[in-house]
């Protein structure tokens, strides 16, 4: 990281204490935990990375994405690739000799190399996202018409990855990753090392979404959000602020996708249906749409509750979910932090009451001793 990143970061994290506090406690876990739930909080740390870029499409452009699933998915497709050659040892994987596929596709050879997979797990969602993007924000495509449509790309990639099945693994998708550089994808150091890049890459997108949001970028894309016609009056075309904004969130929902693999050592098509995607969106409603803190908060909230939850009541774990993402969104629109401003501002406003009355009371005091000494 250069000195000028370096200054940056610094002063990102020293004006919110909230995203300071939350990565010291991420820092500190593992001192606390065993090494199962630190592999969950790790999965969970690439959920959040998720979450961020819904919440720079969502949160402050306004656009709703129900299939980011997709992107994610395809983020750790890539990985997997790389995982599943090396467990191989460069042979054709178990699950394409059992389709009858004899020779290694061409598309696969690449990805015996780690640098070319991870590079494409970020940059293939990103394609992908400006492609999409380009087609439907020129045509001026938006609102619930958009959710539609990015709903509809999920199914496709779906029926797609589970019909190639000799080069994808069908409905199993890749399963069996064993190793990752030589080293064992199931030792409990390889964990931790895994657990702490994901917290640094978090920390990164953290502070590349608050740059983004912090410049006049930021400033155009929240003009989006509340009135698009008038930011095109105004001059600007939103078509490739949007266009922009979504290939971000989608490389951002890649480079998720591929830490999240080695974590949980499979990947397949089920991560990229509709049911995932609408979760991923109640992570940041949860946490808090339009704050960058309230999408980290929600989606290791979330996933963490839904997991202790799931553990006591197997049978009826996704009530509780549900019935929480309902009560958010009727009783706080606004997320946990929504409602943290809102308590912290009742408070504040509550202390100066009572500060303005010791101070009213304090003058009439004097005035009475003064008119008695009169």
């Amino acid at each position: 990281m250069t000195g000028t990143a370096a200054k940056i970061k610094t002063r990102i994290l020293q004006s919110n204490p909230a995203i300071s506090i939350i990565f010291i406690i991420l820092c500190l876990a593992p001192l606390f935990l065993t090494d199962f739930r630190i592999n969950l909080l790790g999965k969970f740390v690439a959920y959040a990375i998720l979450a961020l870029g819904i919440d720079l499409i969502w949160g402050y452009t306004g656009i709703l994405s129900l299939g980011h699933g997709v992107f994610f998915g395809l983020g750790a497709y890539c990985m997997a690739m790389y995982l599943k050659l090396e467990a191989s040892g460069g042979k054709v994987p178990d699950f394409m000799s059992w389709s009858g596929q004899e020779i290694l596709p061409w598309f696969w050879r690449p990805f015996a190399s780690a640098p070319f997979a991870i590079v494409m797990a970020i940059l293939i969602p990103t394609l992908l996202a400006s492609i999409i993007g380009y087609l439907t924000f020129k045509n001026r495509i938006r609102g619930v018409y958009f959710s539609i449509l990015t709903q509809a790309l999920s199914i496709i990639f779906v029926v797609l990855f589970i019909g190639q099945q000799a080069f994808t693994g069908g409905t199993n998708g890749i399963t069996n990753l064993k190793t990752m550089f030589g080293f064992s994808l199931f030792a409990p150091a390889t964990k931790m090392v895994l657990y702490y890049i994901a917290v640094l890459l978090l920390l990164a997108a953290y502070v590349f979404c608050k740059f983004i949001i912090d410049r006049r970028t930021g400033r155009v894309l929240i003009a989006i959000r509340d009135g698009e016609n008038r930011i095109r009056f105004s001059g600007y075309n939103p078509t490739v602020y949007k266009v922009f904004v979504f290939a971000i969130s989608a490389g951002l929902a890649g480079l998720a996708g591929a830490i999240y693999v080695p974590q949980v050592g499979i990947i397949s098509p089920a991560a990229m249906s509709i049911v995932p995607s609408i979760e991923m969106v109640s992570w940041v409603a949860i946490g808090g749409r339009g704050a960058l803190t309230g999408a980290i908060i929600g989606a290791v909230l979330v996933n963490s509750l839904k997991s202790l939850v799931s553990e006591s009541f197997p049978d009826i774990w996704s009530y509780f979910m549900g019935l929480a993402f309902i009560v958010v969104v009727i009783f706080m629109p606004g997320g946990l932090v929504g409602l943290f401003r809102q308590t912290k501002s009742y408070l504040a406003r509550l202390f100066d009451a009572k500060t303005d009355g010791r101070g009213l009371d304090a003058l009439a005091g004097a005035a009475e001793t003064a008119c008695k000494k009169e």
